[in-house]
């Protein structure tokens, strides 16, 4: 199997996200306080824009696919735009900040690596729930002379900064009592990371489905670990926080139909394996993998889920990885305004 290596694409975003591992990139003085007087406010249920622009990764997205928002928003004169693919979550949130995109979906890491920045304008609006972490990995060949974890120190490892991975690899290391620093970081998009492995340009890579999936079936690798455990909280729905405070209603709708059709998508990985297919142009008995191993319904945002996410951003910091402690409770909204845009299926 023969996949044209692409060179990374050098984004606003990634820059930010390399200043932790390179040591090219520092705050130069404090972040100005956040403003919260909009999301403060008393915000009347109903919505003003007429269009919402609705972000998805080349992982695919069952909303996207199955088109359920659609006939709702229509009914109420507004257009649904969906903005990509975008690579991964920190490109998708590069979109979001610029004001091209109202709402996507990310895991965990990337709107960590987002306020760490000085991002404000991006926030968590819902949950998604944990799958059991087998659809990502910690990726050698079988042949490599790479037998356990710890192996991989000096080796060139391959993943996006500022996704899901990185979190993955920077707990991991931290098991077997290593740190970031004690690998050859190449930093890629998804896609490109699992290119430069297929093509032996790196010893390991960190991904997920539907690369990991795919790759399982194009050559034998060994996983040396997934990220069952430690990718406990399973992403995160965004919004911009403008968008959110002026269109309650419409952020409701959105999550309640996102919602729906995850829980048709939890019980039916065949279907949605075939949904999938023509999209992302993978074989359907592969998507089928991908879909079992995944999980695509939403859970209400509590304060026990916000401090969970605090640990993860405290990790980060703890080691270094970003350069100074955040509040997630920053990137919340005000309760009155949660609970107006929470589906009563979630509460």
């Amino acid at each position: 199997m023969k996949i044209p290596f692409l060179p990374q694409r050098r984004t606003f975003l990634k820059r930010l996200t390399q200043y932790s591992l390179l040591g090219l990139f520092a705050l130069s003085a404090p972040l100005a306080s956040i403003n919260l007087q909009a999301t403060q406010a008393q915000t009347k249920p109903g919505f003003s824009s007429k269009v919402i622009n609705l972000a998805y990764q080349t992982s695919g997205d069952i909303v996207k696919v199955k088109r359920v928002v659609e006939p709702r928003l229509q009914a109420l004169g507004v257009k649904v735009n969906w903005v990509g693919p975008f690579p991964a979550g920190p490109q998708l949130i590069e979109a979001m900040n610029a004001g091209r995109v109202d709402i996507g979906t990310v895991g965990e890491t990337p709107p960590i690596f987002s306020q760490a920045a000085g991002i404000t304008e991006v926030i968590y609006i819902a949950g998604r729930v944990p799958s059991r972490g087998l659809g990502q990995g910690i990726i050698v060949r079988a042949n490599s002379p790479i037998k356990k974890l710890a192996d991989i120190k000096g080796k060139k490892v391959a993943f996006q900064r500022g996704s899901n991975a990185h979190y993955l690899l920077a707990k991991a290391l931290k098991e077997v009592g290593l740190k970031i620093s004690d690998v050859k970081v190449v930093g890629l998009t998804p896609s490109e990371a699992r290119d430069a492995f297929v093509q032996d340009k790196v010893e390991v890579w960190v991904g997920g489905d539907p690369f990991l999936a795919l790759v399982e079936k194009t050559i034998p690798i060994r996983n040396l670990r997934n990220a069952s455990g430690i990718n406990t909280l399973g992403g995160f729905y965004l919004g911009r926080r403008d968008f959110v405070t002026k269109n309650p209603e419409l952020v409701r709708i959105f999550l309640e139909e996102a919602d729906k059709i995850g829980e048709w998508a939890d019980k039916n990985p065949k279907e949605v394996a075939k949904a999938f297919a023509p999209e992302l142009k993978i074989d359907q008995s592969i998507l089928e993998t991908v879909a079992r191993r995944r999980t695509y319904r939403l859970r209400r945002l509590t304060s026990a889920i916000i401090a969970e996410q605090q640990r993860v951003a405290d990790f980060y910091f703890e080691e270094k990885v970003i350069p100074r402690k955040i509040r997630v409770k920053d990137a919340t909204l005000p309760p009155q305004l949660a609970d107006a845009i929470t589906p009563k299926r979630l509460k």
